[in-house]
């Protein structure tokens, strides 16, 4: 069991499931979670891999600061670059190539956070959850290598099936959770 792995996974719960709560924690957490991801298929060890994500972190909510009236565009550009690690992750083996998954990445960062900037807390809710359940998954896969590890690296088409299964379902429940939280926070007379 690879404890590293704890802290990711509490992150993407976190990002999954109260994303939509606070654009502070979203922007933090998925800073986090895109510089892990990034760093995790490129073969960063557990040391380098957190420190870019905690750096990533850092840059996100400082830029976010910064770029306030954008906000929602740059919150849902980190969540969808958030997926579009997971989704190459999924799709590419272990070690693939850089320039690829950087504008895999940068591509799938600029879709999601038009779609956030247009359509707001609905796409925002759907992309921290897609996020957060991906880095969560990666997680498990990271505390659990001998049974899990592969929602890191599928090497085969059942374990793709299978990470892509638990990615959406987890995705789905974390979605429902930030739907509910949207919809009191509307009704709430505050």
């Amino acid at each position: 069991m690879d404890g590293s792995g704890l802290g990711v996974l509490a992150v993407g719960l976190v990002l999954c499931f109260f994303g939509v709560r606070s654009l502070h924690l979203a922007v933090a957490t998925s800073g986090f979670a895109l510089g892990w991801l990034v760093a995790e298929p490129l073969g960063a060890s557990v040391l380098t891999a957190f420190l870019i994500a905690v750096g990533a972190a850092v840059a996100a909510w400082v830029l976010a600061v910064l770029v306030f009236r954008t906000a929602l565009f740059f919150v849902g550009a980190m969540c969808g670059g958030v997926i579009g690690a997971k989704l190459f992750g999924l799709l590419q083996q272990e070690g693939g190539s850089v320039v690829l998954a950087v504008l895999f990445v940068l591509a799938s960062a600029f879709i999601v956070g038009i779609a956030v900037q247009r359509f707001r807390h609905g796409v925002l809710a759907l992309a921290c959850a897609l996020g957060g359940a991906g880095l969560a998954l990666s997680g498990l896969a990271r505390t659990f290598p001998e049974v899990l590890g592969f929602l890191r690296y599928p090497q085969v088409p059942w374990e793709t099936l299978v990470a892509t299964a638990g990615w959406l379902a987890l995705a789905g429940v974390g979605w429902a959770v930030q739907q509910r939280v949207v919809r009191d926070r509307q009704m709430s007379p505050d």
